[in-house]
């Protein structure tokens, strides 16, 4: 089931021509192709008559295409600092994208910031390793708190967790988790009627693929200087997803 708050939009992308903005075409083209709706590949230039933008463009919708020929793709030169725009595109965006370079001094860039404090919709940020691949692969994790957009950021997750083909890592820090009360038990969660069981620890999980993360974790990360302790490891060096319900 596709999490009703991410409307009927098309994906955002923001495109510069780098190695990190086609892997964040990549992602949210799986992204645009699950929910049926269109990949918008967005360039944000300085002047009303672009330099470039035709090859920035072009590059990103073939990436896309390389995913899938059907994929509804859009593109578009758009005049402004590329925070601003994406912010605008925001506004009628089912979720917006972009993709991070190597973590090289503050966790986040300033385009993430902006759309971290003040995007209308969902923000993935992909994370590119040194080698250029994306930083994707591995669990979804997501934190269970007491906050009041935990159902969202977890409906979010499980979302993702489906489409990527991926084990999603709940950590649970409710206030009245058994969980945490029996942190020495083992505990082995099962949902009734599927046949299956989740364990709390799957040593077949090497490393956190996206971070799925709610509206305090979107303003803290504003403020970050450098990674602190967060219940996920690795957070925010890993690829993020804020979910802005």
């Amino acid at each position: 089931m596709t999490p009703p708050w991410l409307g009927d939009g098309p994906i955002v992308v923001g495109v510069d021509g780098s190695q990190a903005a086609l892997n964040a075409v990549r992602w949210a083209a799986a992204e645009a192709l699950a929910l049926d709706a269109s990949l918008r590949l967005v360039h944000a230039v300085a002047a009303a008559v672009p330099t470039g933008s035709d090859v920035v463009l072009d590059h990103a919708e073939k990436a896309a295409k390389a995913i899938r020929t059907s994929l509804r793709v859009e593109a578009a030169a758009t005049v402004g600092a590329p925070g601003a725009v994406l912010l605008r595109e925001s506004a009628r965006a089912a979720m917006v994208c972009i993709g991070s370079r190597p973590a090289q001094g503050p966790p986040i860039g300033c385009i993430a910031k902006v759309l971290a404090e003040g995007a209308g919709c969902p923000v993935a940020i992909i994370r590119t390793r040194a080698d250029g691949a994306p930083q994707t692969d591995g669990v979804v994790s997501v934190v269970l708190s007491d906050d009041d957009d935990t159902d969202a950021v977890l409906h979010l997750a499980m979302h993702e967790g489906r489409l990527r083909h991926a084990t999603v890592r709940q950590i649970d820090q409710r206030t009245d988790s058994w969980v945490r009360r029996y942190p020495d038990v083992h505990v082995e969660l099962v949902a009734a009627g599927t046949g299956r069981q989740y364990h709390r620890n799957d040593a077949r999980d090497t490393g956190v693929g996206l971070a799925v993360v709610g509206r305090r974790d979107a303003a803290e990360l504003v403020a970050l200087t450098v990674p602190g302790c967060h219940p996920i490891l690795g957070y925010p060096d890993c690829s993020v997803l804020l979910v802005r319900s």
